[in-house]
């Protein structure tokens, strides 16, 4: 039986489509897609701001709150909670050269509307949490923004939101590259530096996902320590990576399973989850996947996990004690692979 709570988005079951092909298979409606969930031993949804709310811009405060509570009341139907809403600011056109660190103000001034109704939205459902996946915060051309001017636009509105809603918090999630190819927040330490510069540091922390730890070189184990050593890793979405490719999304396991195993043991030595945080996955389906296996993405990553979460509980921390005291690394490592092996 896990210790940890489940969390999962409604784009995790999406058509198939890429940039190279069309849909491949059927739309879920959302209502079913919660549902489903439920079933597969989630506790919560996450959500875009337009996954709860569709057609965002184009609606009063009133009609945005009206369709928040319609959705509060589906999950509360199915048993679910909401775990967070993350503004969508990489599809409007206001939002082609970034959205907080667009060279335009109009466009920056776009930006942070959207956001405060991302809050609107996250207090109908009952969560405190805004996520900041910071899509086309950066540049594919250097010299077409100045980097220490689109930082301190990044502070702003980080403070914007704050200054909103004094309960909120603020959850950023980094990533290296693509859309574009030089981020202005790449990993978990450029999070913990943008979180100092805000006007309340103590509600501005990360979500780290394995995959865009992948994709800047790095172990995501080591950037979930990192987050955790310094008290504000406040969620994850696990998934994996095959090298630095673009972003895959693989179920959780796939590619290195002992690099899986290291970030569910970090998690499980350090307390992951007593203040309330869900283990997010965050898989796609690959695109041969047909529709009636169309969720089998979901329970290979729940199933991986709980596997590994087991093996991490489980394993002998006097035995690695020792080898640490007489730095036999060796046997140590033997001992991580057969344990990873056994049955």
């Amino acid at each position: 039986m896990s210790k940890f709570k489940f969390s999962v988005g409604p784009w995790n079951v999406a058509e198939g489509a890429d940039v190279y092909g069309p849909e491949v298979r059927r739309t879920i409606p959302f209502e079913k897609k919660v549902e489903e969930f439920k079933k597969l031993g989630f506790d919560a949804v996450q959500f875009h701001d337009d996954d709860a709310v569709p057609e965002l811009n184009g609606k009063t405060a009133a009609q945005i709150a009206a369709k928040a509570k319609e959705v509060k009341k589906l999950l509360d139907h199915t048993g679910m909670a909401a775990e967070f809403v993350a503004p969508r600011l990489w599809m409007d056109p206001h939002c082609i050269d970034g959205a907080y660190t667009s060279n335009s103000a109009a466009d920056r001034k776009y930006a942070i509307e959207r956001s405060l109704k991302s809050i609107d939205i996250a207090r109908e459902l009952g969560t405190d949490k805004i996520v900041l996946w910071l899509a086309r915060e950066g540049t594919s051309c250097a010299e077409s923004k100045d980097p220490v001017t689109a930082i301190k636009h990044l502070v702003e509105a980080v403070n914007a939101m704050l200054a909103y809603d004094k309960t909120i918090k603020i959850l950023i999630e980094p990533k290296p590259n693509e859309p574009v190819d030089r981020s202005y927040c790449g990993t978990i330490g450029h999070v913990m530096g943008v979180s100092a510069a805000t006007s309340d540091p103590a509600r501005v922390g990360g979500l780290l996902e394995s995959a865009h730890a992948v994709l800047a070189g790095l172990d995501p184990a080591n950037e979930i320590a990192f987050g955790l050593a310094m008290g504000k890793l406040w969620g994850v979405h696990l998934n994996d990576q095959n090298g630095l490719k673009f972003d895959q999304d693989r179920s959780f396991g796939a590619e290195n399973l002992r690099q899986a195993f290291n970030q569910v043991k970090v998690l499980v030595e350090h307390g992951y989850g007593a203040h309330g945080e869900y283990i997010g996955l965050d898989v796609k389906a690959m695109r041969t996947t047909s529709d009636e296996a169309g969720y089998q993405h979901l329970t290979t990553s729940l199933n991986v996990f709980k596997i590994l979460e087991d093996k991490a509980r489980s394993f002998d921390q006097a035995f690695q004690r020792k080898c640490v005291a007489e730095r036999n690394y060796e046997a140590l490592e033997l001992y991580v692979l057969t344990h990873l092996m056994k049955g």
